[in-house]
C-alpha cells in the first residue's frame, strides 16, 4: 500500500507540475511596443523547434508545456511574427499561434499620394527604407502587366497602388506591400468595370490629375469635364501637378514651381505638351476614378481655386482671368 500511495503522490505531483507549466502565467511584461518581446516563426518550423524558440525568448517557462498542448490539441500552427507583452499561460500562447494572431502594423495610404510619398511613409513606419520601396515600385511592373495594353512598359507602379489602410508585419518586403496595393486596385477597378475597359489606363491617368487638382468630391466630375473639353480641343491641360511630378522624376523638385519647370521638356509637362501625360502622376482614390469615368458635361475650359478652397469654373479666358484676379486679391487680403 505504501508503494501505491507513493505512486499516487508522485503522479499527483507530476500532474500538478504539468498543470503549473501549462496554466500558470509566464513571460515578459512590456509598457510599449519597444519593450515587447517579438518572436518570428519561420514557415516550416517544427513544433519542437517552435517550442524551443518560445522558451529561449522567455515567452514559455518550459518548451514541454507547448509540446504537451500540441499532443492534446493538435491543429495547424501558423508561421509569422508574434508580439508578447504580458505574462500569459502556455494555453494562451498556443492558442494565439494556432489561430495565427500575428503582429501587424497599420499603413495608411492617403488618396493622391505618389510613389515618392508612399515610400516616405513606408520608411517612417519602420517597414523598409524609402529607397528600397521606390526601387521595387520601379522594378516590379509585371504586377500591372495585364492592366495595360500589350507590349507597354511602364516606368513604375504609379497609379495602381490603391489608397487604403493596410496591415503588414514589421519585416514585410516591399514587393509584398506593392502586391497587396495592386490587388486592392484590381478589386476596386473590377467594381467599376475598369478591368474590362480598353480605356482603363487613360482613366487612371485622368483620375490621377483630378485627384491632385481638387479635394472637394462634388467638384471632381466638373474638373474631369474641363480636362475632357480641353483634350477634345487639343488644348494643353496646363496643370501644375504634372509639372511638379516631372520635377520629382528628374530629382529637381524644390518645393515651388519655377519658370524653368514650366519650360521642362518632360513629357509630363502639360504646359508644353498637349494631351494626357504618359502615365499617372499619383495614386487616385475611388471618387476620382468615378469622376474620370463620368465627367460632367459642361462648356467649361478653365478652373481656379478660390480663397475658401473651392473651385471656380469658367467657359472662356476672360472670365477665367477675372477668377484668377479675384483669387490673388483674396490671398493678398488674407496676409
Amino acid at each position: 500500500m505504501k508503494y501505491v500511495a507513493a505512486l499516487v503522490l508522485l503522479l499527483a505531483l507530476a500532474l500538478a507540475g504539468a498543470a503549473a507549466l501549462v496554466y500558470l502565467p509566464y513571460g515578459p511584461t512590456a509598457a510599449s511596443d519597444d519593450d515587447a518581446t517579438f518572436v518570428e516563426i519561420a514557415p516550416g518550423t517544427t513544433s519542437s523547434a517552435m517550442a524551443a524558440q518560445l522558451e529561449h525568448a522567455g515567452v514559455l517557462r518550459s518548451r514541454y508545456s507547448f509540446l504537451l498542448l500540441r499532443m492534446v490539441h493538435g491543429g495547424r500552427l501558423k508561421a509569422g511574427e508574434y508580439r508578447f507583452n504580458h505574462p500569459a499561460p502556455a494555453t494562451e500562447v498556443y492558442a494565439r499561434i494556432l489561430r495565427g494572431d500575428i503582429y501587424t502594423r497599420a499603413l495608411t495610404i492617403p488618396e493622391g499620394y505618389n510613389i515618392f510619398d508612399i515610400a516616405q511613409i513606408v520608411e517612417k513606419n519602420g517597414f523598409a527604407p524609402a529607397s528600397a520601396f521606390l526601387a521595387a515600385a520601379r522594378q516590379h511592373t509585371e504586377l500591372i502587366a495585364t492592366l495595360l495594353p500589350a507590349g507597354e512598359h511602364p516606368a513604375s507602379l504609379e497609379g495602381y497602388l490603391f489608397p487604403d489602410t493596410y496591415h503588414f508585419a514589421r519585416h514585410t518586403a516591399p514587393l509584398t506591400m506593392l502586391t497587396a496595393m495592386v490587388h486592392r486596385y484590381r478589386q476596386v477597378a473590377g467594381q467599376l468595370g475598369l478591368n474590362d475597359s480598353a480605356d482603363a489606363e487613360r482613366t487612371v491617368i485622368l483620375a490621377s490629375l483630378i485627384e491632385k487638382e481638387v479635394s472637394q468630391a462634388s467638384e471632381r466630375p466638373l474638373v474631369a469635364g474641363v480636362f475632357e473639353n480641353r483634350l477634345a480641343k487639343a488644348m494643353p491641360l496646363a496643370t501644375d501637378p504634372t509639372v511638379i511630378y516631372a520635377a520629382l522624376l528628374d530629382g529637381r523638385w524644390r518645393g515651388t514651381i519655377y519658370q524653368s519647370d514650366l519650360q521642362s521638356p518632360s513629357p509630363y509637362n502639360t504646359y508644353r505638351h498637349a494631351g494626357l501625360p504618359p502615365g499617372p502622376i499619383c495614386n487616385p482614390g475611388l471618387a476620382s476614378l468615378r469622376a474620370a469615368l463620368n465627367p460632367a458635361q459642361t462648356d467649361y475650359l478653365y478652373f481656379v481655386a478660390d480663397a475658401a478652397g473651392h473651385t471656380r469654373f469658367s467657359a472662356d479666358l476672360k472670365q477665367h482671368a477675372q477668377q484668377v484676379q479675384a483669387y490673388r486679391q483674396a490671398v493678398r487680403g488674407s496676409h
